[in-house]
C-alpha cells in the first residue's frame, strides 16, 4: 500500500521509527524540528498501518534532508546516528554496530535493529547516503531478518530494469 502522499503531509514523515520528542545529538534540534525539514520520497506498507494483522507489517520508507540544513553532520555515518537513536527510543536495539554497505557500488551506512511488539519480533534495516548534498536513508522493516534482506535486496541504484530472480 502506497502511503507516500500521507506521509508528505504529516507531521512526522520520518516514519515508524520516529520519535518528536527525541534529540539529535550532532545538532541538538528537536527530531520534530528535523522531520519538518525532511521529505518522504516512498513510503510502502504490506497493509495499510492501521489494518491489524498477526505479521509485522513490512514497510518501506526512503526520505532525504538537505545537508544544509544540518551543517554540523557531514557524512552519512554521522547522519546514521540519529537515525539508531529514533529506533532505540521505539525499543528496537541495535544487532551490531553500524558498517559500511555497497549497492550497485553507491556506499551506504547500515544498521540493523530488532525488537518486541507484542509476541511478534520486528527487525529493521536502516540505509543512510550522501547523495547531491541531500542525506538520503531507506529503513526497511519486517518480521523476520530474511524477510528485510529479500527488501534490501530489490534495492538498486542502476538504471533500467532489473532482471527477475
Amino acid at each position: 500500500m502506497d502511503r507516500t502522499a500521507d506521509m508528505q503531509q504529516e507531521s512526522h514523515p520520518d516514519g515508524p521509527a520516529e520519535s518528536r520528542e527525541q534529540t539529535t545529538g550532532e545538532t541538538g534540534k528537536p527530531a520534530a524540528e528535523r522531520a519538518s525539514q525532511s521529505e518522504v520520497l516512498l513510503a510502502a506498507f504490506e497493509r495499510p498501518p492501521d489494518a491489524h494483522g498477526e505479521t509485522i507489517n513490512s514497510t518501506v520508507i526512503i526520505a532525504a534532508e538537505s545537508q544544509a540544513d544540518n551543517p554540523k553532520i557531514k557524512t552519512a555515518a554521522d547522519y546514521f546516528w540519529s537515525i539508531a537513536d529514533l529506533a532505540e527510543q521505539h525499543g528496537l536495539k541495535a544487532a551490531a554496530e553500524p558498517y559500511e554497505f555497497t549497492v550497485d557500488g553507491k556506499r551506504l551506512v547500515r544498521g540493523d535493529f530488532q525488537g518486541e511488539v507484542g509476541k511478534l519480533t520486528m527487525w529493521q534495516s536502516s540505509l543512510v547516503m550522501m547523495e547531491k548534498g541531500h542525506f538520503v536513508w531507506f529503513t526497511f522493516i519486517g518480521g523476520s531478518e530474511d524477510e528485510v534482506e529479500e527488501l534490501i535486496g530489490n534495492l538498486s541504484f542502476a538504471s533500467g530494469v532489473r532482471p527477475s530472480k
